[in-house]
């Protein structure tokens, strides 16, 4: 009896060790990962989950320009000969870590004005993008830009290597993505390009976006479980859809069919920073149309963008909402700068306008009820701040 429960309590034993071993062979891969496995995502450290709760969407708009002054003073006052600011609050966040690459996340905490609570894939996974193509829209391969956007979970998403990425349909996002060009040379171009519709949380930076055209009458996943038939898209560069906590950064952008950013139908808590933005017709729409007044909640920062050679009109234009339009520089426009209607707040400060010789392009022009400020375009509100006019 006793050689029987021995044997019994060896036999025992030696299952929960065997146990034991499969169930590291099955999940200890993804626990022991340190860094991120190319073309799927990498665990990182237990985390707070990136879904937090939702922060107030539409906030009283002087205290956040309020804010964003007081970034940028705060910034300023910090510079010094052998300091690494610059006086641009955003990029003084994180350029000063030495370390940033093993940081990344951290530029998440970096953004200022409405889009500020925007925190992508921060807490999330990251993933690597490996592989250029988009073959299919519908199933798209791992390792590809599509795959990442699309999944459900939050994704910090980098780049293994420059590349040129030429998508077949729009690249429709999930909620909780930041996509990060920072040490690749990143470009989406020559086809369809972005859209954020419907989802929030969601970082664009440091991406190349140009030549942007239509697509659609076509089947398009949009999440692991989803796909559905989209209708021709406008060829955006970045089109922002009934979204909300959006921020758009260090991005260059040019020669689209329709804007380069536009953002319609109730999308709001959105910043435009440090962008180079050229060669388009119109380059930023704010707003759906004078009908639509869902976009009267619409709240967006446009902070230290270049406004550069071979613009014409839409820098922004805007609708219904507050638009705080803070330390721009405007290289030169063929129409017009700034515009509006249906009685928007345009908060303008500290952008720097070297006007076209074209003396038509310099008149000031009243959209909607009257003219308040010989400097500005007449709308409900335009608060001007210190601009400099050349």
């Amino acid at each position: 009896m006793s050689d029987y429960r021995n044997g019994l309590a060896l036999f025992v034993f030696l299952w929960i060790l065997c146990f034991q071993s499969e169930a590291t062979k099955s999940f200890g891969i993804f626990e022991k990962l340190k860094g991120p496995v190319l073309g799927r995502p990498a665990v990182v450290p237990e985390t707070k989950h990136a879904q937090e709760p939702e922060t107030k969407l539409v906030e009283d708009p002087e205290q956040v320009v309020e804010m964003v002054e007081r970034s940028i003073n705060s910034s300023r006052r910090e510079l010094s000969y052998l300091s690494c600011g610059t006086g641009n609050p955003i990029d003084d966040c994180w350029r000063c870590d030495t370390d940033w690459e093993n940081n990344r996340q951290r530029l998440a905490d970096c953004a200022i004005g409405f889009g500020r609570n925007a925190i992508g894939g921060q807490n999330g996974r990251f993933y690597v993008v490996t592989d250029p193509n988009d073959d299919n829209p519908v199933n798209p391969r791992p390792g590809t830009l599509r795959h990442a956007v699309i999944q459900n979970e939050p994704l910090w998403i980098t780049f293994q290597r420059d590349m040129v990425i030429q998508l077949k349909e729009e690249l429709i996002m999930n909620s909780y993505k930041t996509i990060d060009g920072r040490g690749a040379n990143v470009h989406i171009a020559n086809g369809p390009c972005i859209t954020v519709q419907y989802v929030k949380h969601v970082i664009i930076h440091g991406i190349h976006i140009h030549d942007c055209k239509p697509a659609g009458n076509a089947m398009v996943r949009d999440s692991p479980t989803h796909y559905g038939w989209r209708t021709v898209s406008d060829g955006d560069g970045v089109s922002i859809f009934g979204a909300n906590n959006i921020w758009v950064d260090h991005c260059s952008l040019s020669s689209c069919t329709d804007g380069l950013i536009d953002a319609i139908r109730g999308s709001t808590a959105i910043t435009i920073s440090n962008n180079y933005m050229s060669q388009h017709d119109k380059v930023m729409l704010l707003g759906h149309s004078d009908d639509y007044t869902q976009d009267v909640n619409m709240q967006v920062t446009i902070a230290y963008n270049h406004f550069g050679k071979g613009l014409v009109q839409r820098m922004p234009r805007c609708r219904h909402g507050y638009f705080h339009v803070v330390n721009n520089d405007y290289t030169d426009w063929e129409m017009y700068a700034i515009g509006g209607s249906a009685n928007p707040t345009i908060n303008s400060q500290g952008n720097r306008f070297l006007a076209p010789s074209n003396e038509f392009s310099k008149e000031v022009m009243v959209i909607s009820s009257i003219l308040v400020n010989p400097l500005v375009l007449t709308l409900t509100e335009w608060v001007d701040g210190i601009n400099e006019y050349e």
